[in-house]
């Protein structure tokens, strides 16, 4: 997520277990964040501080059971498939209502997945809809309609695709997937985003931007007995050590941009503070983007130079051994992950040999973006040192998450970016996530999130032929496509994978929650409905 990413951290594994007692609705809680909340509206947003903020907001027809990564129904009461794979047939639950009171039917549904799709949103999700059959028709403009999203009637959706798909169920349980009312969306136009209206567990009460923005619940949420909180304040304007302070003192209950770096040891060795912890891995991968559209770095050469002059372990001991480090873009725990392939070996003399066989042997300058929330900066110098041993100067441009994730959408502006703070973590769980967005040509459009601007014919192909492989008993064979997918994009080497984190964490003791509230692996960061207060306990 999406996503928007902050920088975690792995170490050990840390949890408050809810009570065995059932717990009781109401209260509040606090949580804060440095960075403000660009957008609010679910075709668009893909941010860590917007990513569980919009879940929480919004339903979807499909979603995943709290604390997991299996695949269940939202809105939708059920679902069928064709025989062929080319038909989802999905029957609404009657009665969910939107913010506005309104009854959800099928054709917002039909409205919502439109939406995405249409060029006008400027949806970076766009890419996920491929297979919908009219996907191409829509996308080129030549019709206003997603010919394959219908609704027979009320309260039946029906999808139809080009090919099989095995990632179709996933695509359907994201954020951009969330359903939400036409009029509403006239009535704001591009302001939606600031005005949402969804079916979800929370509806949003208030919002000052640059300031705080509240979530009320929704009383009419169609999930008996969630959300637990009465009411979610977001802090925006916090730098993390501050918010820890105020943490400590019960002013903050939850920590939006984790522990501070500078803090973690102390707070992991505290015998009190420790147990306000909690931690888990995560489908996530953080990475150095080099755009293969600008000089130098349209020459592999060059990219695979820079692969070997990094420094991975000296970063990961930076942040004292809280990540291991990473050779490919899929994490291990993906499935696809190649646990024999051992990557770009740190080489300082082979990267300077490549760079003057590129014609650079007295080097060049360029420029590296980076979130400008620690630890990122920092890790940024370190490469920074890392690239100058090689002749490589770099600028570096520490900006807020937003302006680098603009940068990083503009074919011609960020030659590198390292995505810590915003570092890859699965949308859903398969490797297809890994790709499309973010390596795929769908991905390398104006506005995406493929920084690299990567586009191979062949690459593109072999994740093609993967994610067509929707029959389970393929399912062996589609991982080792995908392993070869990831290895032939590292041969090119658009990325430096640098490496893989666990994330903590850390809450006040005014709330609670176990994993299912604060490590939920697709509710990122956070799981509010499942958050609860200690207060009305």
């Amino acid at each position: 997520m999406k996503k928007r990413v902050l920088f975690l951290a792995a170490l050990a594994v840390l949890m408050m277990a809810v009570p065995a007692m059932a717990i009781k609705a109401g209260g509040e809680a606090v949580v804060s964040y440095k960075e403000d909340v660009v957008t609010l509206d679910p075709a668009i947003g893909y941010d860590w501080q917007n990513w569980s903020i919009i879940k929480s907001l919004n339903a979807r027809l499909m979603t995943y059971e709290a604390g997991t990564a299996k695949l269940v129904t939202d809105m939708a009461e059920d679902f069928t498939v064709s025989p062929d794979g080319l038909t989802y047939v999905f029957t609404l639950k009657k009665g969910v209502k939107f913010h506005n009171g309104r009854e959800v039917k099928a054709g917002d549904v039909v409205y919502s997945l439109t939406r995405v799709v249409e060029p006008k949103t400027q949806s970076p999700a766009q890419g996920f809809y491929h297979s919908i059959k009219g996907y191409d028709d829509l996308v080129a403009g030549k019709t206003a309609e997603l010919a394959g999203v219908t609704a027979p009637d009320d309260y039946t959706v029906k999808v139809e695709l080009t090919s099989p798909d095995a990632t179709v169920l996933h695509v359907l349980a994201l954020n951009f997937s969330s359903v939400v009312p036409k009029e509403a969306v006239e009535k704001w136009g591009d302001d939606f985003g600031h005005h949402p209206v969804g079916a979800g567990a929370f509806k949003l009460a208030e919002w000052k931007l640059g300031q705080y923005l509240t979530m009320v619940r929704n009383p009419d949420y169609f999930v008996a007995g969630l959300p637990y909180l009465d009411k979610i304040t977001i802090q925006i304007g916090l730098e993390p050590s501050v918010a820890l302070l105020k943490l400590q003192r019960g002013e903050v209950d939850i920590l939006g941009d984790s522990i501070p770096a500078a803090r973690f040891v102390k707070i992991m060795q505290d015998p009190e503070w420790s147990k306000q912890v909690v931690s888990g891995s995560d489908l996530q991968t953080g990475y150095i983007t080099m755009n293969v559209k600008m000089k130098p770095f349209d020459d592999v050469r060059v990219r695979q130079a820079v692969n070997m002059a990094v420094n991975k372990d000296r970063i990961v001991k930076m942040i004292n051994n809280r990540a291991i480090p990473a050779n490919q873009p899929l994490p291990p725990t993906m499935p696809g992950y190649d646990k024999a392939y051992k990557g770009y070996a740190f080489d300082v003399a082979k990267a300077k040999a490549l760079l003057a066989e590129a014609g650079l042997a007295d080097g060049f300058e360029t420029e590296l973006y980076c979130m400008n929330v620690d630890p990122n900066p920092r890790i940024a110098q370190s490469i920074q040192r890392d690239l100058a041993e090689i002749g490589i100067k770099v600028n570096i441009k520490s900006q807020s998450q937003g302006t680098v994730i603009a940068a990083g959408g503009e074919p011609d502006q960020a030659p590198m970016i390292w995505s810590g703070g915003m570092a890859w973590i699965a949308d859903f769980p398969d490797p297809s996530n890994f790709y499309g967005p973010i390596l795929g040509c769908g991905g390398a459009v104006k506005g995406g999130w493929n920084w690299s601007w990567y586009c191979n014919d062949e690459v593109e192909a072999m994740a093609n032929k993967a994610d067509a492989m929707s029959d389970p008993a393929k399912q062996a064979d589609r991982e080792k496509l995908w392993m070869e997918t990831f290895i032939k994009i590292m041969d090119d080497a658009p990325w430096v994978p640098v490496f893989n984190e666990t994330r903590f964490n850390m809450h006040s003791k005014n709330v609670s929650g176990d994993k299912k509230a604060f490590i939920d692996p697709v509710h990122i960061p956070f799981n509010y409905s499942y958050i609860y207060s200690n207060a009305v306990q």
